[in-house]
């Protein structure tokens, strides 16, 4: 019987962990499929049947490469709608074996733009997006936390686009004879119009850190360890290196903070609208969504989130999703301490009351499901994308907020550091952690009940919502809605993004029409070029039932793809009781637009529709 080390893996504990996979990657836009071949090295030879995660690939054939005989395999023929199929190779005294295979249309791990899809609508593109349990839809893999791999990669592109890599660029080369270890025939690989781009990655990552892209793609220095890249649209790539100017000030602040910066290069790729996250911390290259330029240099707390995760998730790394507050938690916390460095301490606590509300809204919405609203939970035979909430961000960063207030600062700061050190390169869970802990702050769990906070459901009573002028402020002002009484012009003259957003959370999720229309009118919420401010006001529009605002709803959910965005406002018009109209229009929208978004979106909308339609 396979003793498996994570619910969300074919992995068995008993055989040898990957410790290297070259990969040679031929990308045929025509299709929406790489042909592909994976060659992958063990900690150690092994004897017998080894398990490897794969989704909607086809296995074509597996060889030993020093004697090219070929290697049984099989895969289950059960799909595990979670898992996918596992494949099963058979070895016989061997380290390294090579599967040949191609991606299909349905990888989920993929997006593949035409080009009406992109920002030029010049050529085609193509990203990646691995988190949680999706790098097994490009390559077999032991997808798991818990087996860190170093890759090498050569992609092979059209001549007149190029690839990024999460990854050390080697360089760009015309492709060489016999070099693709089968993955497509030699006449093809080395066909006149392509080119390859070669990588590799020395420092072992998590599967889910795996990542490039291939578009018609520029670059702009914005700091000795930062380049910006996005498509090559000058208004996309001007604006981004602009908003992201004070990257390098946020590296230096980091590193005062956590220790060394291990990863050499922090450069950012800003994606097409449909990415469906705010940011994604692949190592070396975090992308971006677009939705962050805001042209006020406020997106760059998104960039402030993922570069900590290059300390806590990209460097420590929790052992299995059942534990992702340790990535997260921790890099929240991490984030809001790099912000009030650089940005000061009003725009820290600010960020942490729009976190502190996130936080009461996500436990309202496991109210049925307690188990994810705990830091530690369990997961077995659950969708990780299904269950994607704030909780392990700002319970996390709670818990972490709670350790420092009993220590004081200096002290968390100092065991901070030794945590990182300590576990650097390592993946762990949340019990390795609280040893350590109790082991570098003695006594700590007298004064903290530390199991009522990682395995407890809800929010606990020591938890603390955070205070500041502003933030008491604006609740004050939020309150007064309520009342009857809008903010004047003078109150919020020097409002950003963040203070519209925690205003319009805090606000009844139902209002008066007829006032949310003329807070509207007085402050062109809808229109705002802030898709945090626009979302936070079109919700509150939906839910109380201003059906002037659908236009504008319709244009939102048809240009973005960002899951923060789609969630609300989906969920908001599936909700709306005796709303026949908003329910029609949540249907329609998405059966026009689902195309356009990337597969891990397409899924958590047709479950919310499907939880409130059907």
């Amino acid at each position: 019987m396979a003793q498996l080390i994570d619910p969300h893996s074919y992995t068995d504990s008993t055989h040898p962990l990957t410790t290297t996979i070259s990969l040679n990657l031929y990308i045929d836009f025509p299709s929406s499929t790489i042909h592909a071949s994976s060659t992958l090295t063990l900690s150690k030879p092994h004897t017998g049947p080894i398990s490897l995660d794969t989704r909607s690939l086809n296995i074509i054939s597996v060889t030993d490469p020093l004697t090219q005989t070929q290697l049984p395999f099989h895969l289950s023929p059960f799909i595990d709608p979670i898992k996918g199929q596992n494949l099963v190779v058979v070895l016989s005294n061997q380290n390294t074996f090579c599967i040949k295979y191609t991606t299909t249309p349905s990888s989920s791990a993929l997006q593949w733009l035409l080009p009406p899809q992109t920002f030029n609508k010049r050529f085609p593109f193509v990203y990646t997006q691995c988190q949680s349990i999706h790098a097994r839809s490009i390559f077999p893999c032991q997808d798991t936390p818990a087996a860190r791999i170093n890759y090498l990669a050569k992609i092979n592109v059209p001549r007149e686009l190029s690839a990024v890599m999460a990854a050390k660029h080697v360089e760009r080369r015309p492709p060489f004879f016999n070099e693709c270890e089968m993955s497509c025939d030699d006449a093809v690989w080395c066909g006149e119009e392509r080119m390859v781009e070669e990588f590799i990655m020395e420092q072992p990552i998590p599967p889910y850190l795996f990542a490039f892209a291939v578009g018609e793609i520029g670059y702009k220095e914005v700091g000795p360890r930062t380049w910006v890249y996005a498509e090559l649209a000058s208004s996309v790539l001007e604006a981004a290196a602009t908003e992201f100017a004070g990257t390098e000030e946020m590296i230096r602040q980091g590193e005062k903070l956590f220790g060394p910066y291990d990863w050499d290069r922090f450069d950012l790729l800003v994606l097409p609208p449909s990415f469906p996250y705010g940011g994604m911390e692949n190592p070396k290259l975090v992308f971006l969504t677009p939705t962050v330029i805001k042209g006020d240099a406020s997106g760059a707390q998104v960039v402030a989130h993922e570069l900590a995760h290059s300390w806590t998730g990209n460097l420590i790394t929790n052992k299995t999703n059942e534990h992702f507050w340790l990535n997260e938690g921790f890099t929240t916390y991490a984030e809001r301490r790099i912000v009030e460095a650089v940005q000061g301490e009003e725009r820290a606590a600010l960020n942490a009351g729009i976190g502190w509300r996130g936080l009461n809204n996500e436990v309202e919405r496991f109210k049925d499901n307690l188990e994810f609203t705990k830091l530690k939970n369990n997961q077995e035979g659950v969708d990780p994308d299904d269950v994607y909430s704030e909780v392990p961000y700002e319970k996390g960063y709670q818990f972490l907020w709670r350790i420092e207030r009993q220590i004081g600062r200096p002290a968390f700061d100092d065991f901070t550091k030794t945590y990182i050190a300590t576990f650097k390169f390592q993946s762990i869970d949340t019990e390795t952690f609280l040893n350590f802990l109790k082991v570098n702050v003695p006594g700590i769990e007298k004064e903290i009940d530390l199991d009522l906070w990682t395995e407890g459901t809800g929010i606990p009573p020591d938890a603390c919502e955070p205070v500041s002028n502003i933030y008491v402020k604006i609740l004050g002002l939020a309150n007064e809605f309520k009342l009857g009484r809008m903010p004047s012009e003078d109150e919020v003259a020097d409002w950003q993004g963040q203070e519209w957003e925690l205003y319009l959370e805090n606000l009844p999720k139902s209002s008066e029409a007829s006032q949310v229309t003329s807070l509207d009118k007085r402050y062109r919420l809808a229109e705002s070029k802030d898709y945090e401010v626009k979302v936070a006001f079109l919700k509150l529009a939906i839910c109380s039932g201003c059906k002037e605002y659908y236009g504008e709803v319709e244009k939102t959910l048809k240009e973005v793809g960002r899951m923060k965005y789609l969630r609300p406002l989906y969920t908001a018009l599936a909700q709306c009781t005796g709303n026949d109209e908003a329910k029609i229009l949540a249907k329609r929208l998405f059966a026009e637009a689902r195309d356009s978004y990337h597969p891990i979106a397409q899924g958590v909308v047709e479950s919310i529709l499907t939880k409130y339609l059907s």
